[in-house]
């Protein structure tokens, strides 16, 4: 994700018809801080200019949440299905990754990658528990864009989950439909 200029937050925040002052207090930091990023001076850490651009699209009525990105409904696999299953869903569904569940919770991730890496004569009839990555993230409906950018820096898929169930699921391809 492209990281705004100290440019970009003046024209967003002077198209907004907000003042310094009132940017400053909807992203809890001080206006002249406000200035002196505005004006060059300051080199911002992170965490203060996620805060401030969270602040601009609040007012433009627009943080992206989870729920705005994901694909639902999600289609699941279990770790004892065959590859050749998976496999067969994801051309069926038109994905190249499943998550992989028990007890309708995600427990892994299996995508069509894992399976070119099988080292078997007949991978086929291998059980997707042998070839699925059981590091996976899952954020609630609730997180915002920036959260799940972060999480899809070190994996390929956010599995969104509520009240223990998997509701919905989003990749690079998701959020790349809802940026441009």
């Amino acid at each position: 994700m492209e990281l705004p200029t100290s440019e970009d937050l003046r024209e967003r925040r002077n198209h907004l018809g907000l003042t310094q002052s009132e940017l400053a207090e909807r992203a809890d930091v001080s206006q002249p801080l406000i200035a002196r990023i505005e004006g060059g001076d300051v080199d911002p850490r992170l965490s203060t200019l996620r805060r401030i651009v969270n602040a601009l699209e609040e007012a433009e009525g627009g943080i992206m949440r989870a729920e705005d990105l994901m694909h639902s409904p999600v289609y699941g696999i279990e770790p004892d299905d065959s590859i050749a299953f998976a496999i067969e869903t994801m051309n069926q569904e038109g994905y190249s990754q499943l998550p992989v569940v028990r007890d309708d919770y995600p427990v892994g991730i299996v995508s069509l990658s894992d399976i070119r890496h099988v080292e078997d004569d007949e991978p086929g009839e291998l059980p997707v528990a042998d070839v699925m990555r059981e590091s996976i993230t899952t954020v609630t409906r609730e997180a915002t864009i920036d959260e799940i950018d972060t999480h899809l820096d070190h994996h390929e898929a956010v599995i969104v989950i509520e009240d223990g169930e998997m509701i919905g699921i989003i990749t690079d391809a998701d959020v790349a439909t809802h940026l441009s």
